[in-house]
């Protein structure tokens, strides 16, 4: 996390050449990188599940692409929207994130809930597959990058809400310096992790010391591992982030009695401990509260979505196809 904020610190430096008072442009933007910090681990904890089960040349150019796609979601997509809608609709700012803020809790809990009642169908066995790789890996980069542009949304529009910028053009720099460090922060770290069984089986057969080639052996057995962590921190995150967002915008909405009493219940919790951990059993109550209102919310979500939202999209996808 510390590595992921110091990634970003360092890359706003780019915002040199868009801004004249540079100064404001990097404290702004690492004040609103801050802010985003819980849709950052999620988006990281997310993007490597994309390349499993491909060969592994493909897959840092797959992470390639999806970071392409997801500069262009940010850049090209999102920021004009975002500075529009500060200046000209601000009262939209937060019913968006509220929908952003589902959609994450609705997957997140249909993850769990498929886990708890595993289930499927014939087309969806059909559709995963693999008879071609091309395919396959164009459905997944899509599909990846759709999931990114929410995230990049949230990213943005909470790195927005954080901004005191006195002008227009600055800004467009902190977000573009926000959304550029974030895609960097993010999709490198995920380069390295997706990478790292390689390395550990480059080390297994050539390091020329027996506790290189056991480092190598260690790296190899541990990467399974740490992506089934990594997918329970994504759901997790994906709740406690979606939970979060909801809360605070139904406070912003003048319904804060649920925030009101998750911050007083957390309050209460963190300061029952000795005083060297009040701070951190304070942020873990408020968090576990946050995903668990998300989750809640999520399984509500699932009926709605599967069985109004998914048949609508699926009408208007065949319409579309037709013509």
């Amino acid at each position: 996390m510390s590595g992921l904020l110091a990634l970003l610190d360092d890359v706003a430096g780019i915002a040199k050449v868009a801004a004249s008072s540079v100064d404001d442009v990097v404290a702004a933007a690492g004040k609103a990188g801050a802010k985003t910090a819980g849709v950052i681990i999620d988006d990281a904890a997310v993007t490597p599940k994309y390349v499993q089960g491909f060969a592994p040349a493909r897959e840092l150019p797959i992470i390639w692409r999806i970071a392409r796609g997801s500069i262009f979601n940010k850049i090209i997509l999102l920021l004009p929207v975002a500075l529009l809608l500060a200046n000209f609709a601000p009262w939209l700012i937060t019913p968006l994130l509220m929908i952003g803020g589902s959609y994450l809790c609705f997957e997140g809990a249909e993850k769990i809930f498929h886990v708890l009642f595993p289930h499927g169908s014939h087309v969806i066995d059909e559709d995963m597959a693999i008879r071609d790789p091309g395919h396959l890996e164009e459905q997944k980069v899509k599909g990846a990058i759709k999931t990114d542009f929410i995230l990049s949304a949230e990213i943005m529009t909470i790195a927005l809400a954080a901004i005191e910028a006195p002008n227009l053009w600055m800004q467009a720099a902190t977000l573009a310096v926000v959304g550029i460090g974030v895609t960097v922060a993010v999709y490198g770290s995920v380069a390295l992790i997706v990478k790292m069984d390689d390395v550990g089986l480059y080390l297994a057969q050539n390091a020329p010391t027996p506790i290189g080639r056991g480092l190598g052996r260690g790296l190899v057995k541990a990467m399974p591992v740490v992506m089934k962590i990594l997918s329970i921190v994504g759901t997790a995150a994906m709740l406690w982030v979606g939970g979060s967002i909801l809360i605070h915008g139904m406070e912003v909405l003048g319904f804060g009695w649920l925030g009101h009493n998750i911050h007083d219940w957390a309050y209460a919790i963190g300061h029952s401990v000795s005083e060297q951990w009040t701070g951190v059993v304070e942020w873990v109550s408020k968090a576990t509260m946050d995903g668990v209102f998300g989750l809640a919310w999520g399984f509500v979500l699932i009926p709605v979505a599967t069985k109004v939202v998914g048949p609508m999209i699926g009408m208007f996808s065949k319409k579309t196809d037709a013509h």
